[in-house]
């Protein structure tokens, strides 16, 4: 039996919300089988808003969910590694509306998870296999999912940008490859954005110590982690999408420019077209997470 994961312990850490610029304390909980991944606002007498499609809200530059006026917002990082792990069932608590933005990429929740170890629950897990095509489309943004043995991501980007014209990039996503892979990728930007992000009160924490900025003339950060680290954080940014579902998902992801917008109008096709998909308890090549070590990424500042 391929069994559901929460965490073994509990585990928490600071950072700052990077369009808030609020300093915000985050702590991930052991949950039981079939709770799924749901976040809770301690300054709001812990109303809980569970991670799930149903619960879009305001997809702005990040993910947001909302229920009963309640918000959190730019979870996707953070359910990419979660998702990718294999944590099935986890309680997410936060002091403050934005999950803290920490590195720019998923590699330090990897190092927070890997620290407060995974544990196999009692109850199968079920996967969502895509048995027929499912796609949508926006102008020239794209994205489909097409039957696969197993969870792979094929994305390319394009921009107007003498550093960035095109990148494209496939990947099988296991957890050796999603922490050595696509984890590390950080979040980016244009300079000339930055100013008008500012101005509309978002970014307010962003800096170069959390996000890629592109000038005219090069990238303002020392170095790239990865030549195509922008196409890997899309490939980030669509998994923590995707978790959305709530299920685990067996199927061939591409998508082409996407975004957060159509990544989440996507999530929720998904569950619509029933008729494409089956649930099931067992994929071919089950795969049991193995902590492995984090390269070149920030490890986050615990709580006391």
């Amino acid at each position: 039996m391929d069994a559901q994961r929460t965490l073994r312990r509990q585990i928490s850490c600071v950072g700052i919300g990077l369009h808030s610029g609020n300093k915000v304390t985050l702590t991930l909980t052991p949950a039981p089988a079939d709770s799924g991944i749901r976040f809770r606002r301690t300054d709001l007498g812990n109303f809980e808003v569970p991670a799930t499609v149903h619960n879009l809200a305001g997809i702005q530059l990040a993910t947001g969910l909302a229920c009963n006026q309640v918000s959190v917002e730019t979870v996707e990082h953070l359910l990419a590694a979660l998702v990718s792990v294999g944590v099935d069932n986890v309680s997410i608590d936060l002091n403050s509306p934005e999950v803290p933005i920490m590195d720019g990429s998923a590699a330090p929740f990897i190092y927070l998870i890997h620290e407060a170890g995974v544990k196999r629950l009692a109850t199968p897990r079920k996967y969502l296999k895509i048995i027929r095509p499912i796609a949508i489309s926006r102008g020239d943004k794209r994205i489909a999912l097409y039957p696969s043995d197993h969870f792979k991501v094929t994305y390319s980007i394009s921009y107007d940008h003498p550093l960035l014209r095109h990148q494209s990039r496939t990947v099988r996503i296991t957890e050796e490859s999603f922490v050595e892979e696509v984890a590390p990728a950080r979040t980016f930007t244009f300079l000339k954005d930055v100013e008008m992000l500012r101005q509309n009160g978002l970014a307010l924490g962003g800096s170069l110590e959390n996000a890629i900025v592109l000038g005219e003339a090069g990238v303002l950060n020392n170095a790239l982690r990865f030549e195509d680290e922008f196409v890997r954080h899309k490939i980030l940014d669509a998994i923590g999408d995707l978790a959305l579902v709530g299920y685990p998902v067996i199927g061939h992801l591409v998508a082409h420019r996407a975004g957060h917008a159509l990544h989440t109008a996507f999530a929720a096709k998904i569950l619509e077209e029933s008729h494409a998909w089956r649930l099931v308890e067992s994929p071919l090549d089950a795969h049991v997470p193995v902590p492995l070590p984090i390269k070149d990424a920030a490890v986050p500042r615990l709580a006391n």
